[in-house]
């Protein structure tokens, strides 16, 4: 059965994130960066190249979902970078310790290409820290749990979403991230817009929904779930060990998970509503409603990355 709430003309691979004061749309053929500066929108546009294009294998499923996660970490820091660096000097903060030393023994791109990277590898390592090594950890602590391997690895599945929802829920009272999750939904607003077929105005965007089938938002959810599941084949009592496993099938786990994400994108059946619901009730923390100025900057970045040929962005 459809469901009319979001009956779209089509549904689009153009996809976005958001920045410091700006949104980031990336499209078939060229992202764009369009932020709000004290002189007005910045634009900037750049051609893009399809992984699977640099090798046919990284375009296979499971293996592209993978390649994708780390290639839209590192072109989405370099937009979160690119988007800082517009803010006015008395309002920018002081280096941290990590990119002043790498500014100080590098120079220009070299130096700003390491601090990028650095970001990515500690948000990664993080990320691994909270959601692989914390649980495996506490959950190791419990007595009576070390050879119940199904409840095991379901309590570690419930304490990745517990620090999931508690990780939002505190970064959700900052009041800059208020703001870029306002942007978070232009975002999605201007997507939605788009499907629907009506024309990129504020007036058009406004009344659209904030909540995304396709949202990364969605995608770290279906990971947390995905990996329950996967990691059910690990039946081992050293937490350490356990840990070591649980990397070990993170690509997997990452990969199916792409998956779904993607499948749910493209269709619209009771099954995709129901796998989609938890990411949608997620992006109520990580979306708020934004103002016309920020509907704005998402509209500009839309049009700048909508393909010539009409249709060749369909998903």
């Amino acid at each position: 059965m459809k469901r009319k709430t979001e009956d779209c003309s089509f549904r689009t691979t153009i996809g976005g994130q958001a920045l410091i004061e700006g949104i980031l749309m990336r499209g078939p053929k060229k992202q764009a960066i369009v932020c709000r500066t004290e002189d007005g929108l910045v634009e900037k546009t750049e051609e893009l190249t399809l992984v699977k294009a640099k090798n046919p294998i990284l375009g296979l499923p499971f293996v592209r979902g993978v390649v994708t996660l780390f290639d839209s970490l590192y072109k989405g820091m370099q937009a979160l970078t690119y988007s800082a660096s517009l803010v006015p000097l008395e309002q920018q903060g002081e280096p941290d310790k990590i990119d002043a030393w790498i500014e100080k023994h590098f120079e220009g791109e070299k130096a700003q290409k390491l601090i990028i990277s650095t970001a990515v590898v500690m948000g990664v390592g993080l990320s691994l820290f909270l959601f692989i090594f914390l649980p495996a950890f506490f959950v190791g602590l419990i007595p009576g749990l070390k050879t119940h391997y199904f409840l095991r690895n379901l309590s570690e599945g419930f304490v990745r979403i517990a620090i999931l929802l508690v990780y939002m829920r505190l970064v959700c009272e900052v009041s800059d991230v208020k703001r870029l999750f306002a942007y978070h939904g232009a975002e999605h607003k201007t997507i939605f817009c788009y499907e629907h077929g009506k024309p990129l105005t504020v007036e058009n965007v406004r009344p659209e929904s904030r909540f995304h089938p396709r949202c990364g938002t969605s995608f770290l959810l279906v990971v947390v779930v995905v990996s329950i599941l996967v990691n059910a084949v690990v039946r081992l009592d050293n937490s350490f060990a356990r840990m070591g496993c649980h990397l070990l099938l993170l690509p997997l786990v990452v990969g199916i998970s792409y998956e779904i994400n993607r499948w749910c994108g493209g269709h619209d059946n009771w099954l995709s509503a129901v796998l989609s619901a938890p990411g949608k009730w997620l992006q109520r923390m990580t979306t708020n409603e934004p103002d016309d100025s920020m509907i704005e900057c998402a509209i500009r970045a839309m049009e700048l990355v909508i393909p010539e040929e009409k249709g060749s962005d369909a998903w």
